[in-house]
């Protein structure tokens, strides 16, 4: 077995590929439209779906806000320098909404951005070179 995704839903879904694509540097892997469904759905991440885990967004035809709700967390990126990171994001308009630091009570680096839909976005220092 292995996690092949997870979904969001988008209230904007060129907004949201702009944001993931452009200013995370993630691919677009794939895109699709369900007409009989009404909903697009686009497979985005840093590596291919056979390979890694993936982002779908989905975007639901007509539907233009949802609901957060408390039970969802949050996404997490492992970078080489959070603050670095931190201000080349910021240098492309994104929103910074806990900047780079510190874990309270511990030692590793974090940050937490924002994506246009209201998803937070944690920034990891990981120097592992992606190892667990």
């Amino acid at each position: 077995m292995r996690l092949m995704h997870t979904m969001i839903r988008v209230n904007d879904l060129d907004e949201s590929l702009k944001f993931y694509c452009d200013a995370l540097g993630m691919k677009l892997l794939r895109k699709q439209d369900y007409p009989a469904g009404e909903f697009t759905l686009a497979f985005i991440g840093y590596g291919g779906m056979r390979d890694t885990t993936v982002v779908e967004l989905t975007y639901n035809w007509g539907k233009h806000k949802y609901e957060l709700g408390d039970a969802f967390g949050h996404l997490a990126i492992g970078v080489d320098d959070v603050y670095a990171a931190c201000q080349a994001l910021k240098a492309k308009g994104v929103k910074v909404v806990r900047e780079a630091g510190p874990m309270k009570g511990g030692t590793s680096v974090i940050a937490f951005i924002e994506d246009p839909n209201g998803y937070r976005i944690e920034l990891v220092e990981d120097r592992s070179g992606g190892d667990a």
